[in-house]
């Protein structure tokens, strides 16, 4: 479940993200992207913006950043950011 975004009181479905792509750095992009092309347009309300991301095997710190502008976005329309950590079952990332 790569990136879901939904409202947070029906569920009801707003966009889905990367498909199978589990990648952090590639979903955040992918968010940002969203974000500044579509989220702002959204009216406020309580939104959800649920990234599944699995561990990378070789992970030894590092890590990928939010920019300041998304996370603008995300304010103004009520949207807060889950992070679900999986175990690598989905893929043989390195």
């Amino acid at each position: 479940m790569p990136i879901n975004i939904y409202l947070e009181e029906s569920t009801e479905k707003i966009a889905w993200l990367c498909n199978d792509n589990w990648e952090l750095a590639n979903q955040i992009y992918e968010l940002e992207k969203w974000l500044a092309e579509h989220g702002i347009k959204l009216p406020n309300n309580s939104y959800i913006a649920d990234i599944g991301f699995e561990v990378r095997k070789t992970a030894s710190g590092g890590g990928v950043t939010l920019n300041s502008e998304s996370l603008k976005i995300m304010g103004e329309i009520g949207m807060s950011l889950f992070l679900s950590e999986y175990r690598n079952t989905q893929t043989t990332n390195e």
